[in-house]
């Protein structure tokens, strides 16, 4: 499961890499998720401010958001289009380096931090939460740089102290899940800061396979078991496996349910109160393809079962490719099927138990002080259902505006100098 973790190539990737985001940058975290940081005074280096605890079907529904790769879009503009309130950041690793400390992908040291967590207050800020994921593929897995489960549970606590988190992910896979010790720490660790924090959400993610999970994914289940761990849930991602469309994955889900029972001597409705499904939205990374409609399918497979936790890897790639099927290609940062932005977190919000916004706000086209007034500006007029790409211009307010990068619904003007619009000028 590669999830494109930095791809950016093809002609989505063009149009939306204009941004030129810096780690460091505020701007990497969308426009509102800074101004909200500038108005609530984050403090460089900080703890963020612990929020109170969502219920815990927010943290399962909270799909994938990569704050620092993929040209990562505004959380809190996801929030107000969406109704989304819970995120799943990722990616925890070992430092590229070597050691046993956590960093963002390897690189960006937690102890530091400050851009990340900026993100989390701004989320906060709006009545949200984050949960954090360790793992995913590629990179060094601190269960396999730390040198027993202690030492790797301690690495995470410091996430948690940090970040003041309610929910955690652990997102076992190639190539960790095929180091038999490195599992050992994972799972001991989960069971330690399980025992440590008493509230914490924690879903175990893994491979998944038209037979539920792979010789490594049961290897790991069995390691659980002998632990004594169980977490709220364990899921399976059944992309990247030959899988196409929702009944594959349904399938697959079926299949999961009953390697669960036979380990862990559930029931069938046991079973299902502690499985996931983590999809990926639009065209996979070997080309499987899953619509808005199989993410409808496999929701109502979900809610019909009572499965636990139901989310898809990714926020950064729910917008649509231009062409739509972004030339046949796979994405880090758009989904490769036609879709209207942030569709694919609307599932996540019903299966949250909350109702998405119907319809896009229709200003400016009723705004009286929109374009199309009488100050003759030549750019087109800007529209809140219309996606915009770095250098695209419109007009708004008797003003002319050039987007910084990809945009979609945020008023020109209204996020300030971090906002995605750049002001050209009276027209």
């Amino acid at each position: 499961m590669k999830r494109l973790r930095a791809l950016l190539g093809g002609a989505a990737a063009v149009a939306l890499a204009g941004a030129g985001l810096a780690v460091a940058s505020p701007t990497a975290f969308g426009s509102a998720d800074a101004a909200h940081t500038a108005a609530h005074g984050a403090t460089a280096g900080a703890s963020t401010a612990r929020a109170a605890a969502l219920s815990n079907r927010w943290y399962a529904a909270a799909p994938y958001l990569m704050p620092l790769d993929n040209t990562p879009p505004s959380a809190t503009q996801i929030m107000d289009a969406s109704g989304l309130k819970a995120f799943q950041l990722a990616f925890i690793l070992a430092p590229n380096g070597g050691g046993c400390s956590p960093t963002w992908g390897g690189t960006a040291p937690v102890s530091s931090d400050t851009s990340v967590a900026s993100t989390i207050s701004a989320i906060r800020a709006k009545g949200g939460d984050v949960s954090v994921s360790i793992g995913g593929y590629g990179g060094t897995k601190l269960g396999q740089a730390c040198s027993d489960a202690a030492s790797t549970a301690a690495a995470y606590q410091q996430v948690i102290d940090k970040y003041q988190l309610h929910a955690i992910d652990f997102d076992l896979e190639e190539p960790e899940y095929e180091n038999t010790a490195a599992v050992s720490h994972e799972i001991g660790a989960a069971k330690i800061l399980q025992q440590k924090n008493p509230g914490l959400y924690v879903s175990v993610t893994t491979a998944g396979t038209a037979a539920g999970t792979g010789w490594f994914g049961q290897q790991m289940l069995n390691e659980a078991k002998s632990q004594g761990f169980t977490p709220n849930n364990f899921s399976i991602m059944p992309f990247d496996g030959g899988f196409n469309g929702a009944a594959s994955q349904t399938s697959a889900l079926t299949a999961f349910n009953k390697l669960l029972q036979t380990t862990f001597g559930w029931s069938e409705a046991t079973a299902y109160a502690h499985e996931g499904f983590s999809g990926m939205n639009g065209r996979s990374d070997t080309g499987e393809i899953f619509t808005q409609s199989d993410f409808q399918t496999v929701l109502d497979y979900a809610t019909g079962h009572g499965m636990d936790r139901f989310t898809f890897w990714s926020l950064n790639r729910d917008r649509q490719c231009s062409p739509p099927d972004n030339n046949g290609t796979t994405s880090g940062t758009c989904s490769s099927v036609p879709q209207s932005a942030w569709d694919f977190a609307k599932y996540s919000v019903k299966f949250a138990g909350a109702t998405p916004p119907s319809t896009t706000p229709t200003d400016p086209p009723t705004d009286p002080t929109g374009p199309g007034d009488p100050n003759g500006c030549a750019a087109a007029a800007w529209n809140a259902a219309t996606a915009y790409t770095a250098g695209n211009e419109v007009s708004y307010g008797g003003h002319a505006w050039k987007a910084k990068w990809w945009t979609q619904n945020e008023k020109p003007g209204s996020t300030g100098e971090w906002g995605a619009w750049e002001d050209e000028g009276a027209c």
